[in-house]
């Protein structure tokens, strides 16, 4: 099938993935994992190193076969056409191999002629102009924040329809890291569909609308980030009339003590439903309560206690 057709005739779904296992050797890196990106989304996938999100996306651009499972870019299979799927793509791996000698505008120019010399370079120069970037400069002279930023113009230079970012922000300064997922927003708001992958959680709950978290090679949650990071994990501070016995909230399911100011003032964390603690609350003598929002990085935690 024709690339252009493809994405045109792909359906809602940028990305399908149903039952995806992967081993090496006696290390199951993906566990039967089942996962739904839409077009049109910046879609965050969540986990620490070694969690398994770097195996997957390498799966979705056939660039490793999985042991069992299936998946689908804009409707293509990426082992049955994975040209096609390569074409409408723009990746950036964990770790870019570069050819040294070459300068970054040389690097760039392979890497365009190797997608038919379709990257704008009136763009290439906008981009490397954004992040501070000398196309003249030779690649082995840069840090590996400046190699970061070449892999970063890269996937987005042809302008694809749909962008895998395996960690884009690493090794970029505060400022670079910003500039980028402004990158991101703005080819999000283009058309383009965003699925990147981060073990930072502050910047995965600053532009992705939904998240998946990915835990020991298995999906643990999937939601829209301001829906997990609200529901999922409450803080609250408690003040009562009268003292009141922890012995109230150390035995209801998802609770726990965060600290104490004598009998009268205490701060609760609960995990999952808040019904339990309502109904103790009602039956003691609260004079005010102060609720928080936890973080994308809080909620995370929780999931790899549980």
């Amino acid at each position: 099938m024709n690339a252009s057709n493809a994405v045109k005739a792909g359906g809602e779904l940028a990305i399908r993935v149903h039952g995806l296992t992967k081993s090496y050797g006696k290390v199951r890196a993906l566990r039967g994992i089942d996962l739904e990106v839409k077009r049109g989304e910046i879609f965050g996938f969540l986990g620490p190193n070694g969690a398994g999100k770097t195996t997957t996306i390498r799966c979705l651009l056939d660039m490793i076969r999985p042991d069992g499972g299936k998946a689908s870019i804009m409707g293509l299979d990426p082992q049955v056409e994975p040209v096609a799927v390569q074409t409408f793509t723009g990746y950036l791996p964990g770790e870019m191999q570069y050819y040294e000698n070459l300068t970054v505008e040389r690097q760039l120019r392979f890497f365009s002629d190797m997608r038919d010399g379709r990257a704008e370079w009136n763009y290439v120069r906008q981009l490397a102009e954004r992040l501070d970037l000398n196309l003249k400069q030779p690649i082995k002279n840069l840090s590996k924040g400046n190699k970061q930023k070449v892999g970063v113009i890269q996937a987005f230079m042809h302008r694809p329809e749909l962008l895998l970012l395996d960690e884009p922000t690493s090794g970029l300064d505060p400022l670079m890291q910003q500039e980028v997922l402004g990158l991101l927003r703005e080819a999000n708001t283009s058309g383009t569909t965003v699925f990147f992958s981060s073990h930072i959680m502050s910047e995965v709950e600053n532009v992705a609308g939904r998240v998946a978290i990915i835990r020991s090679g298995e999906i643990v949650e999937v939601a829209e980030t301001e829906s997990l990071t609200r529901h999922t994990l409450n803080r609250l501070t408690v003040r009562f009339k009268q003292p009141v016995k922890t012995s109230e909230f150390t035995s209801l399911p998802g609770v726990e003590i965060i600290s104490q100011s004598g009998q009268t003032s205490i701060t609760l964390q609960v995990t999952g439903d808040m019904e339990k603690l309502a109904q103790a609350l009602g039956r003691l003598p609260v004079l005010d309560l102060e609720t928080e929002r936890p973080s994308l990085e809080e909620v995370f935690l929780t999931y790899y206690k549980k």
